[in-house]
Formats: structure tokens, sequence, C-alpha cells
């Protein structure tokens, strides 16, 4: 664990391939700097295993050194992603969901992921508008009630067993939380992408950092 003043927070790594056709394991760079400047310290996770869909006790090693989880964007989860979705739950290890991570979670919570359109729009600061649930703990810690958020994914969540906080004004589900646990959030847009320019998404991490000193 991680020091009163610097929490460690675990980034899910995310396979990739190269054009050069090599194969990684991404951390998003807006997502390490954006721990740093909230007062964390990022620790990459990948799979310990070649098969991605095994989550063994090397992996559930590397969780519990964990003051709190990020669960990344991109283009496919796996079985892995679940177990440790599972695994923070059932320990109440503070996770935050981003893009694909919240659908993860939507997925976790008998929810369907399908295909949407208009949302893929990778280019621009600004997309679209969120309301915010005025009961929520997503809008205790941004304080807004409708917030202007960026859109870079090409699937959605819907019919999940978890509350629904955000929405966007076409219908699609931007944010979902589990208000039993300290902090187990999902949000579609990408918070990371605008740290720099937004303080409504600074103070989305500054308050997951802060919980994940506790």
């Amino acid at each position: 664990m991680g020091d009163l003043m610097k929490p460690i927070i675990g980034i899910i790594g995310r396979p990739d391939t190269l054009a050069s056709g090599n194969k990684v394991m991404v951390i998003y760079e807006d997502i390490r700097t954006s721990i740093i400047k909230s007062g964390g310290i990022p620790l990459g996770i990948i799979s310990t295993s070649e098969c991605l869909d095994k989550f063994d006790d090397e992996m559930k090693s590397l969780i519990n050194k964990c003051d709190g989880i990020i669960m990344q964007g991109g283009d496919s989860f796996y079985e892995y992603d679940i177990k440790v979705l599972e695994h923070a739950y059932d320990n109440d290890i503070p996770l935050l969901g981003i893009c694909l991570g919240m659908q993860v979670l939507g997925h976790f919570f008998n929810g369907k992921v399908v295909s949407c359109k208009n949302h893929y729009q990778p280019l621009k600061k600004y997309v679209h508008e969120v309301y915010i649930d005025k009961k929520s703990k997503l809008y205790k810690i941004i304080g807004c009630d409708k917030i202007k958020v960026n859109s870079r994914h090409k699937d959605m969540v819907k019919d999940v067993d978890i509350d629904i906080v955000g929405i966007s004004d076409d219908g699609v589900i931007e944010a979902i939380e589990d208000k039993k646990k300290k902090f187990f959030i999902g949000v579609q847009w990408h918070p990371e992408n605008m740290y720099s320019y937004d303080i409504l998404e600074r103070r989305l991490f500054d308050y997951f950092i802060s919980i994940c000193r506790k």
C-alpha cells in the first residue's frame, strides 16, 4: 500500500499491436500524468500470464498492492478485466472505469454492451453534454448537474444493474456508480484527456486519489 501522501494507483494495461506488428501492453500517458498531478503513484499492471483470460495469484498480488484501480479505455476487454473488477469490488478497492473500463463495469453488473452511433469524435475537446443525477456521488464530486465532455467510444452499455448517474442528450448511459462502495464509478468519456483544461475533470481525479489515501 502507498503511504498517506502517495497512494499507489494500479492501471490495467491494454493489449495492442503496433504498425510493425509487435504486440505491446499500453498504459495511456494522460492517465499516468493525471494520477501524478493529483498526488498518486501510477503502477502499470499487465496480465502475468500469456493467456489474457487468466487471473492468477500473481495478478491478485499486484492488485492487492494498490490503493485504487483505474480501468482504462481500449478496444476490447478480457476475462481478467472482470476478475480484477470482482476482486476490487469484494475488497472495496476504489475503482474508476474510463470508456471501455466503464463498459467492463456495466458488463460486470449484468449489462449489455452494444454499438453506438455518433459518439466517436476523437479530435474534439468537447462533443456533447452529460446530465448528472443530483443525488449521485459523481454530482457531489464534480459539483454540476450538466457538464460538457469529449466522446471517443463506438460502444455503449444498457440494461445495467447499477445506478445510472449520467446520461447524454441522446439517451446514452455516460456514468454509473455503486453508492455502497467508497468509490466504484465508471464514466464513458475520457477525463484524463481533459485534465489540463477542464477543472471538473481534475476534481474527479483529485477526489479519486483522496479516497485512495484513506
